[in-house]
C-alpha cells in the first residue's frame, strides 16, 4: 500500500527594501526577463508541487500584494519590524496554521533558483527524515556569506556568519543559501526558542540549525550544483548579471524544443512567452509578455512582437511591430508595417 502524499509548502521572504538598488521600488518587484523578481521564486516553487505558498511582506508590502493579486494561491503574512529571517518564518506561522508537511523556505531576490535544485533539496530532505535539511554551495570565494561546518555523516555542525569567523573558519568555502527545508511539526515549536542576543538583534534561521545541532536529530546539507542559481540581487549591476542568465535559458528550453535563433544573443525573449518548433528567429528580435509565435513561422530582423499572437506559418519580414493583436495563420507581413495597438 503506497504511503500517502506528504505535503509541501513554500515561505517566500520578501520583507526587505534592498536599499542597494538606489530605488523607490522594493527589490522583488523589479522586472527580469518580462516577469517580477519574486515571480521566477514563485514559479519555481509552484515548479516543486508546493501546495501552500506564504509570502512574507514589510516595507511596500501592499505594493507587492498588488503586484501579485492577480496570482493564484498566495497568502501573504506582515512582517512589520524585519526582525531576522527566523521572525519572518515566525510570522508566516499563522497562514500554516494545521499544516503538517514540509516547508521550503526561499528569498525573494534569488531569482535563478530552479525547480530542479528546489525538487533535490526537497527529496533529500525526504530521503534522510531530518527535521532541517539546509541547500549549501562551494564557492571559490566565500567573502561575505556564512560559512557552513559538516560533520563526516553530512549534519550541520555549525553556520558561522562571516564577521564571527575565525581565520580558519573564513578558509571554509562551503556557504549558507538561505534555502531551507523543513519538517513543520518539528521546527516550528524551535522558532519561539530563537534569541535575539546578537549584534544586530534579530533572529535567525541559521539559529535553528544550530539548535537542531545540539540535539538527538540534527540538520542535514543538501549541496548545490550550480553556485550561480543563488547570486542574490542587491545591486543593478547583480540584476543585469541574472538578466542575462536567464535569457540564455529562455533561448536554449526553446531551442532544445526546436526553435532556431540566427543569432541568440541579439534576441531577447520573455519568460512566459511561447515559441513553436520549426520557427526561425532572426537578429535583434524581442518578443515581450504573453506573447505567442505559432510553429514554422520566419521573424525577420528588428521585430517587436507585444502581447501579441503570430500563427503558424507566419513570415515577419522584418523592422516590424505587432503589438496586442493576433497576425492569422499563414499570413505574410512586409517589412515596416505596424499592427494592433500602439
Amino acid at each position: 500500500m503506497a504511503e500517502p502524499r506528504r505535503e509541501l509548502a513554500a515561505v517566500i521572504l520578501a520583507a526587505g527594501q534592498g536599499t542597494r538598488m538606489k530605488s523607490a521600488l522594493i527589490k522583488v518587484l523589479h522586472p527580469l526577463a518580462g516577469r517580477q523578481m519574486i515571480g521566477h521564486v514563485i514559479a519555481a516553487v509552484r515548479g516543486v508541487g508546493a501546495d501552500r505558498i506564504v509570502c512574507v511582506v514589510g516595507f511596500q508590502g501592499t505594493r507587492v500584494r498588488d503586484a501579485l493579486a492577480a496570482v493564484p494561491g498566495i497568502a501573504f503574512a506582515v512582517q512589520e519590524d524585519q526582525l531576522g529571517t527566523g521572525h519572518a518564518l515566525q510570522c508566516a506561522s499563522e497562514a500554516l496554521e494545521g499544516f503538517e508537511g514540509d516547508v521550503l523556505v526561499c528569498c525573494g531576490d534569488t531569482p535563478l533558483l530552479t525547480d530542479t535544485t528546489l525538487r533535490e533539496v526537497v527529496r533529500e530532505h525526504r530521503r534522510h527524515d531530518v527535521p532541517a535539511t539546509l541547500l549549501v554551495a562551494e564557492l571559490d570565494d566565500p567573502s561575505g556569506y556564512g560559512r557552513v561546518r559538516l560533520d563526516s555523516r553530512g549534519f550541520v555542525e555549525a553556520i558561522v556568519e562571516e564577521r564571527d569567523a575565525d581565520d580558519d573558519t573564513r578558509d571554509v568555502r562551503l556557504i549558507n543559501t538561505g534555502v531551507y527545508c523543513f519538517t513543520w511539526p518539528a521546527v516550528r515549536p524551535l522558532l519561539d526558542r530563537l534569541s535575539p542576543d546578537n549584534a544586530q538583534g534579530e533572529r535567525y534561521l541559521t539559529d535553528v540549525m544550530a539548535l537542531l545541532a545540539d540535539s538527538d536529530r540534527p540538520g542535514r546539507a543538501a549541496r548545490l550544483a550550480d553556485p550561480m542559481e543563488i547570486l542574490g540581487i542587491n545591486d543593478r549591476a547583480q540584476l543585469a548579471e541574472a538578466e542575462a542568465i536567464l535569457r540564455d535559458r529562455i533561448r536554449r528550453r526553446l531551442m532544445a524544443h526546436g526553435v532556431t535563433f540566427l543569432v541568440p544573443e541579439t534576441t531577447l525573449v520573455d519568460a512566459e512567452v511561447d515559441i513553436g518548433p520549426d520557427t526561425v528567429i532572426y537578429p535583434c528580435v524581442l518578443i515581450e509578455g504573453a506573447s505567442s509565435v505559432g510553429r514554422e513561422s520566419v521573424i525577420g530582423p528588428f521585430t517587436r512582437i507585444v502581447d501579441a499572437h503570430v500563427g503558424r506559418g507566419v513570415e515577419l519580414q522584418g523592422w516590424n511591430l505587432v503589438s496586442r493583436t493576433t497576425v492569422p495563420n499563414g499570413s505574410i507581413v512586409k517589412p515596416y508595417v505596424r499592427q494592433g495597438a500602439e
